[in-house]
């Protein structure tokens, strides 16, 4: 056992880093339970999409496990990965549903987005390209996804609901439904300002819970699984279902998805992981991150592997921040994410029997979480004000990410073309907004 510890050390460098072994195994405790409601929230979503349910819990474990893997020994960070939240709905809500992108061909764009990925950050292009996308399309893009994704979780409740005169109002809260999901997103914001791990998970079990005592026309909310530990189910529904020729057949058709995707994914991960590490003092003297390409390149093959699975891409969870707080510092803290994981996928039955209305609080709340950005839009500059609120108000509204991206790109070099700053947009900007303005005169989408 003690040859144990002293390799993992030397493997990891835990105490290098002013760690233990026993808080990096807590710290991979914290941020899993901080995270852990993915293996609910994902298989619904991309249920949704029309993926068949059936083993897409095991699918999101196997994801996470392996990314998180891939970060932990490839880069020694304590970052977790799975399937992208914002980034799995508009896999199932803007490829599948609205643009009728079959889910094995958007498994293929998925496929392609990694591969891409790898190609930007091994190349240095990567670093340009975020550079060169102004800021206020980038914080209006996070923030149209953390609503688009509120925006589901309330609907999924019935909270709201479709209005033919409106497109959307109020539901029926005269139903206990709506009301204990209303309950669950304010007990899901009160155990997180009171720093409780596991917060969203917490409020994901509260909900199923008092869904046992909720009766329907059909019956109880919650039903009781049959067992509560069992094997997990297989992956052969998933397991190389993607098409990867699909994005090459239908170019014209799939470019923009492509595209929307590489952008949601790579600043999403960009941010997270310059967020999570400065948390961490893993940052240098310039304030960079000493691995990012190592870090960058787990993230995409991850998306890859994800993408063989069956499922959205793959990413970095600002939970972990969690377990950095607890004390992590290195990839041991991963290495334990990885393993609950994968011990999680035993509990399938009574992931199973929790009810789609029971993920509200986590949607809403990953919605709140994100919108946190806007603090960092400059309001006294009304091109980054309007930029910013046409991305994040077009994607709730049409269902579509890409068409958030879109408009955002075209308002902000409209109003700077306007207003006489031309040179200050970069050649890239120009280049994606002119594609994008193309794109809806000539009608190819």
């Amino acid at each position: 056992m003690n040859t144990l510890l002293r390799n993992l050390d030397r493997y990891f460098h835990i105490s290098e880093h002013g760690s233990t072994i026993r808080t990096e195994v807590l710290a991979g405790l914290t941020t899993f339970a901080a995270m852990s409601y993915i293996l609910v929230v994902n298989p619904n979503i991309l249920a949704a999409g029309g993926m068949p349910i059936e083993g897409l819990i095991t699918v999101t474990a196997l994801a996470a496990a392996i990314g998180t893997l891939l970060m932990a020994i490839l880069a020694n960070y304590p970052i977790a990965l799975a399937p992208g939240m914002g980034l799995n709905a508009f896999f199932a809500f803007t490829m599948c549903l609205t643009l009728n992108v079959p889910w094995q061909g958007a498994l293929g764009i998925v496929f392609w987005n990694g591969v891409l990925f790898i190609a930007l950050s091994l190349s240095g292009i990567r670093s340009k390209i975020a550079d060169a996308i102004p800021d206020a399309l980038k914080i209006g893009v996070q923030c149209g996804i953390g609503l688009f994704i509120a925006f589901i979780g309330l609907k999924n409740a019935g909270i709201i609901s479709a209005n033919p005169a409106t497109l959307v109002s109020l539901g029926d809260l005269s139903q206990a439904a709506p009301l204990v999901a209303l309950a669950g997103i304010i007990l899901t914001v009160i155990l997180m300002v009171k720093k409780i791990p596991g917060a969203i998970l917490l409020s994901v079990l509260f909900i199923s819970i008092a869904g046992l005592f909720i009766q329907t026309e059909s019956g109880p909310i919650t039903h009781l699984p049959e067992h509560f530990v069992g094997m997990p189910d297989s992956i052969q529904n998933t397991w190389l279902k993607m098409d990867i020729g699909y994005p090459l057949r239908h170019f014209e058709q799939t470019w923009d998805l492509v595209f929307a995707l590489l952008f949601v994914n790579m600043f999403d991960t960009i941010g997270t992981l310059i967020g999570v590490s400065r948390k961490a003092g893993l940052l240098d003297a310039q304030n960079k991150l000493p691995k990012m390409g190592k870090a960058l390149t787990a993230d995409a093959t991850a998306s890859i592997a994800g993408a063989a699975l069956g499922t959205s891409p793959v990413t970095s969870y600002v939970e972990s921040a969690a377990g950095i707080s607890a004390g992590g510092r290195t990839g041991l803290t991963g290495v334990v994410v990885a393993i609950l994981f994968i011990l999680a996928l035993f509990l399938t039955p009574v992931m199973k029997a929790i009810p789609l209305m029971a993920t509200t609080p986590a949607l809403v709340m990953i919605g709140i979480l994100m919108m946190e950005s806007f603090k960092h839009i400059d309001t006294d500059d009304l091109t980054s004000l309007a930029t910013a609120t046409v991305a994040l108000l077009t994607m709730p509204l049409t269902f579509s990410i890409s068409e958030g991206i879109a408009l955002g790109a075209i308002t902000y070099t409209g109003i700077m073309l306007g207003t006489g700053r031309g040179k200050q947009v970069s050649w890239l900007t120009y280049g994606i907004t002119t594609v994008f303005v193309m794109r809806y005169i000539f009608g190819v989408a």
